[in-house]
């Protein structure tokens, strides 16, 4: 495994629209052959999924009264609030069969080891792709492949303000509730209160730093193994900025304004549906989500269009529309008493 070093002249980036767009560079474009890691701070930013509705997910008016930036990222998953105590890391996989990280058990691992060090052992997987203290959670974990290569890494919170999260997420509440509780605040938690008072004074970067040097065994930074991304790299990096990830239609997309809206948390995580339905047929719709697929849910989409709004119609629709590909383990009859508001 070898480090790849994200600041720029010297200097550490802050910005979440560059570094959000930074995995896609590494697996797409540049393809560093092995096994990379890129860790990275933001300033004060919300991050979400490539399938979630921005305007459902988030309090816009918040956002940027408090100059809070929208970043979505090219991977599934929920939104999450991100500043200067959050810690984020990323496994770039290039052809490297070797690579035990291709589950979240392995991805996590080294987060872990590096707390039981510091003398939390509580700390530990939950669920799919959860780390947790104590059953709260500090860290969230993702994945998304490409061909032989994936990114795989998460989002730590270190010392994170949990109050402005709570003020600019607006999460579902019917997905909370199916977890079994009743507010953000109960979910989450910081890993900084758990230290000993000898690390009490850490920043986010102090933090950052000592998980570098214990993934990779070392006393300094500077010893790691490096890769310094280029002029030509940040060009390249620039270029794809400037077409698509600094885009306005990019980050918070279009919202359909189509009449009903129907939301349901299931195995596979939330799936939402925004459509219209006239003279009894299915005009207009748009899925949402926090759920993770490698398929394409806008075929989804397609097959709903111009059909009967019942029962059987829908079933049939949807399992022409190959959900388990396209979105993940769940019926067409799950779905179809979804969109029949049967979950309300």
């Amino acid at each position: 495994m070898f480090l790849i070093d994200t600041t720029r002249n010297g200097k550490p980036l802050y910005d979440p629209l560059v570094n959000q767009s930074l995995d896609n560079y590494l697996l797409q474009t540049k393809r560093l052959q092995g096994h990379g890691l890129i860790i990275y701070i933001n300033h004060p930013a919300v991050i979400i999924g490539v399938h979630q509705n921005a305007y459902a997910e988030v309090d816009l008016p918040y956002l940027r009264a408090h100059k809070i930036d929208l970043v979505r990222r090219s991977s599934g998953g929920g939104a999450v609030y991100q500043d200067y105590g959050n810690i984020i890391f990323e496994n770039i996989v290039v052809n490297d069969p070797t690579a035990q990280v291709d589950n979240y058990q392995a991805i996590g691992a080294p987060i872990l080891s590096a707390l039981h060090d510091l003398g939390v052992p509580q700390a530990q997987l939950s669920g799919r792709n959860d780390l947790v203290i104590d059953g709260q959670k500090f860290c969230g974990m993702t994945m998304v492949k490409t061909g032989d290569s994936y990114a795989a890494g998460g989002t730590i919170m270190f010392d994170l303000n949990q109050e402005q999260a709570r003020q600019v997420l607006t999460p579902n509440q019917e997905k909370l509730q199916s977890k079994g509780v009743k507010s953000v605040d109960k979910r989450i938690t910081n890993i900084k209160p758990y230290l000993s008072s000898q690390y009490r004074d850490w920043t986010g970067e102090d933090f950052k730093n000592y998980l570098l040097c214990h993934m990779f065994g070392v006393d300094k930074i500077e010893q790691i193994e490096t890769y310094h991304l280029t002029d030509d790299d940040w060009q390249n990096i620039d270029d794809a900025l400037a077409a698509k990830y600094t885009t306005e239609e990019w980050n918070y997309g279009k919202n359909p304004g189509y009449h009903d809206y129907v939301s349901h948390h299931f195995d596979i995580g939330t799936v939402a549906f925004n459509y219209t339905v006239t003279n009894n047929q299915i005009t207009h719709c748009q899925i949402y989500g926090d759920f993770i697929t490698k398929g394409d849910v806008e075929v989804i989409d397609q097959h709903l269009l111009g059909v009967k709004y019942d029962y059987d119609s829908l079933v049939e629709a949807l399992r022409q529309s190959d959900l388990e590909h396209n979105l993940g383990k769940i019926t067409p009859e799950a779905v179809a008493n979804l969109i029949l508001k049967k979950y309300e």
